[in-house]
């Protein structure tokens, strides 16, 4: 690669990161995207966790020799390092395939376990940057946990497709009075859990944990319980677990219905899908009244980049 190219790079990150390095400060954030394939010779992801930083190269025809591939990336990550003026022992690197929205299950890469608690609005949460191809926390939803947090207080709240629970910890912080957590990865209930109990909320009365496929699991939860429900499901999943595929363009419809069931008179779901191809079919949903909460949801280091949807459903009646 020329030389050129390199400045390119140089330039591009220098100037987003001298932008959102000083939002972030601003608004109290130390975990934040600077930069997402801006440009094509660079097909990485690079994410601030504290002093730490999560790098991840999107798998590609690159043309190049393994020699030539290695020397591109530490050229590369020695124009980070200086630029953010950060340890190259600061820095993860992992290699991810480009697809549309999350996996449905999330890959382990090896056994470094390298965990530490980040802080976002005031608030802790675990990450591990060398396990998994996902940190644990999916900086593209911090408004939305907000949203949540600010509506939370006295209600009963629903977390399904949780990960690793931070939703269920901004619910917690907002005054909820009971927070149900489901996911189908035990591994990833546990962490909800530990993200719970660092923000100090462990009465078991209020805050349950349950290991469920979300698809069965909402037929058998009674009409009109919940007031707030977040739903944040996977494009495709096919765990063994699951008694059936999840498909989320063919399913949401059914979802969403079920939730809204679920729900009382005035209560509130948040649906959000990464599937770039989305289509809400807003005939089928019933009893409802539909917001397209994209843009106001969508945070200050992914404004123009963001690839998710994310719509807010209050239930008529």
């Amino acid at each position: 690669m020329t030389e050129e190219k390199f400045i390119m790079f140089r330039n591009r990150l220098t100037k987003v990161c001298r932008h959102l390095s000083k939002q972030g400060r601003r608004l109290g954030i130390s975990c934040y995207r600077i930069y997402d394939h801006d440009l094509p010779e660079f097909p990485l992801r690079i994410e601030i966790y504290g002093d730490k930083v999560y790098v991840a190269e999107y798998k590609r025809r690159h043309g190049l020799t393994d020699e030539a591939h290695d020397e591109w990336m530490e050229k590369s990550l020695a124009i980070l390092t200086e630029i953010i003026s950060i340890p190259r022992d600061h820095i993860f690197l992992k290699l991810r395939q480009r697809k549309p929205g999350r996996l449905g299950q999330y890959q382990k890469v090896d056994a470094a376990q390298h965990t530490f608690p980040v802080q976002e609005n005031g608030l802790q949460f675990i990450v591990n940057l060398s396990d998994y191809l996902d940190t644990g926390l999916f900086l593209d939803h911090r408004v939305t946990r907000q949203m949540v947090r600010e509506q939370a207080k006295g209600k009963r709240v629903l977390n399904l497709f949780a990960y690793t629970g931070s939703f269920s910890v901004y619910a917690a912080a907002g005054g909820a009075t009971e927070v149900i957590t489901v996911d189908l990865s035990n591994t990833y209930l546990k962490w909800a859990a530990e993200n719970m109990t660092l923000n100090g909320f462990t009465d078991p009365a209020i805050f349950r944990y349950v290991q469920a496929d979300v698809k069965q699991y909402l037929g058998t939860l009674p009409s009109g319980y919940f007031d707030l429900i977040v739903m944040d499901p996977p494009t495709f999943s096919n765990s063994q677990r699951m008694k059936d595929v999840l498909d989320i363009q063919r399913d949401h419809v059914g979802l969403i219905n079920e939730c809204i069931r679920i729900l009382n008179k005035g209560g509130q779901l948040y649906f959000s899908t990464n599937y770039t191809r989305f289509v809400l079919d807003k005939e089928k949903i019933h009893r409802a009244s539909v917001k397209d909460i994209t843009k106001a949801t969508t945070a200050f280091d992914f404004e123009g980049t963001s690839t998710r949807y994310c719509f807010l459903f209050t239930k008529d009646d």
